[in-house]
């Protein structure tokens, strides 16, 4: 599981920093996270193809997660695209891009699928065999999501030693990898305990975008491995972040705290502050294992 953060700042497009947008790599899986002004841009920077990029989620229709939507759809058209494109976000979004195709004339040539969200409980919004994603339902000024991640390792891992030692053909491994006995030529059954080890554990990654401080999320993200949260503001400005329902660092790291998960990535930063370091020394008063968001920073999610 890969993470590369595109843009990790609020509010607007700067010359030395961007707006919300991440790519996660999963199980062979490309997905965007968020969508904001620059995203092209900085997937170019990221030598991330756009042709992998099948699912886009977006958290909610504020400008600075979505307003770079529209030029990638259109971008997509011009690059020749033929695979399907699906759009998991708040009920609205598809009047909104529809709407700018039509009036700039603009089509795609490849199927636009949207996935209108509006439910205020989490619910599963894409799932194949490899990963399974729910919403989070968040706090904020408009209707917000955020999105869990997690992988589906339902495949055991061969015991090789054993199998051979059974003369076991190669026909039967998969059967084996999926928790099934084998009976042998004279009857005997190999119990899968035997042939198999257990999976490995899966990974779980946690994207908490806009939103104030919500103990509710805590169950959905519970011992996560990664969780980004966003920290708007320090605690200095509390007040602020209350009026416009955004989260402190040190109110980030006490939902990690509380949740259990291993490791918080904090971002959504404030240009208003000199350093983001800023962020995490107040975040590690309370929670240990905190990290940076960068622009073009890349996460190996272990």
């Amino acid at each position: 599981m890969k993470l590369t953060i595109l843009g990790c700042y609020a509010a607007t497009p700067r010359t030395f920093s961007n707006p919300t947008s991440q790519i996660l790599e999963i199980k062979n899986r490309v997905f965007l996270i968020d969508c904001a002004e620059g995203t092209q841009v900085q997937l170019r920077k990221s030598k991330i193809k756009f042709s992998k990029i099948n699912h886009i989620f977006i958290s909610h229709l504020h400008g600075d997660h979505f307003y770079g939507l529209i030029g990638l759809i259109s971008t997509f058209m011009l690059l020749n695209r033929e695979n399907d494109l699906h759009v998991y976000g708040p009920k609205g979004i598809k009047e909104i891009i529809l709407l700018q195709l039509k009036a700039s004339g603009s089509y795609t040539g490849y199927n636009l699928y949207f996935h209108e969200l509006e439910s205020t409980e989490s619910v599963t919004v894409f799932e194949d065999e490899k990963v399974i994603v729910k919403t989070i339902p968040l706090s904020h000024r408009i209707y917000t999501n955020g999105f869990l991640f997690q992988e589906k390792n339902t495949e055991r891992k061969l015991n090789i030693e054993t199998i051979e030692n059974y003369n076991i053909d190669k026909v039967y491994f998969n059967k084996i990898k999926f928790g099934g006995d084998v009976t042998l030529d004279n009857g005997t059954v190999i119990p899968n305990s035997e042939l198999s080890f257990p999976p490995l554990p899966v990974k779980t990654y946690a994207y908490c975008s806009d939103t104030k401080y919500d103990e509710s999320i805590i169950p959905i993200i519970q011992n996560a491995d990664y969780l980004y949260h966003e920290s708007t503001f320090l605690e200095s400005e509390a007040p602020l972040s209350e009026k416009t329902m955004h989260s402190t660092a040190k109110q980030a790291a006490t939902i990690a705290l509380k949740a259990k998960v291993k490791n918080l990535i904090l971002g959504h930063y404030s240009t208003r502050y000199s350093s983001i370091e800023m962020f995490k020394n107040e975040a590690q008063t309370i929670f240990t294992n905190v990290q940076l968001a960068e622009d073009g920073k890349e996460f190996t999610l272990d």
